[in-house]
């Protein structure tokens, strides 16, 4: 069994740093954004992240937005960001695990790095990182998946892929994988309702699931 994380989210405590930093860069543009605004597009890459809510205030997204969303997240990351509970110990166990351990971001590699780095997560921790620049279309479209266990050499149905996110979820399940959630950023409820096989309070219980008992 092959295991692929998600990154923010689930290993890196980020999902409200990044909320923080595209509301203060978009309101340089003129929206007054409200954090809810972000939910459907989280998961989905930054262009859609900060396009979705740009678009939905009326305004034409613009490449640079992100780049201004990303010098504003870089600043707050040193002293704001952590790893989840139980990401550090999850990733030691899995480690002596048979089979790969890859990670599967929607992010670019740039960010992937620097909120590895700032939540103390070693990059070793990994055979294979694979970033949304990496793949044509971003989640919930399953490519980023496929891409990951094409370069792992395994079949789709033999990876167990552990997300946050809704559209993360709908990614792996359209990818033919095992989906793991956690419920860091969604309700059990809602994760289940988008296709999750198993639901976890926190990475703590992922290694008790009867699914890594075989």
């Amino acid at each position: 069994m092959h295991i692929i994380f998600d990154n923010d989210g689930v290993l890196v405590d980020s999902e409200p740093v990044i909320n923080a930093a595209a509301i203060r860069g978009l309101s340089e543009y003129g929206v007054d954004a409200r954090p809810e605004d972000f939910l459907p597009f989280v998961g989905a890459g930054e262009d859609r992240y900060i396009g979705g809510v740009a678009e939905k205030y009326g305004l034409t997204y613009r490449p640079e937005m992100k780049e201004r969303v990303q010098e504003i997240y870089y600043d707050l990351i040193e002293d704001r960001l952590k790893p989840h509970g139980g990401a550090l110990e999850l990733l030691d166990r899995v480690s002596s695990l048979p089979g790969k351990t890859a990670l599967a971001s929607s992010s670019d590699h740039e960010k992937i790095r620097a909120s590895l780095d700032a939540a103390g997560i070693p990059v070793d921790a990994f055979d294979l990182i694979v970033s949304g620049e990496e793949v044509p279309h971003k989640k919930p479209s399953p490519d980023i998946y496929l891409e990951t266990a094409r370069r792992i050499g395994a079949e789709p149905s033999h990876c167990v892929v552990i997300e946050d996110a809704i559209n993360g979820v709908q990614a792996a399940k359209a990818a033919g994988m095992v989906c793991v959630a956690v419920t860091n950023s969604f309700s059990g409820e809602r994760l289940k309702e988008a296709g999750a096989d198993y639901i976890v309070s926190g990475l703590s219980e992922v290694l008790s699931l009867d699914l890594f008992a075989q």
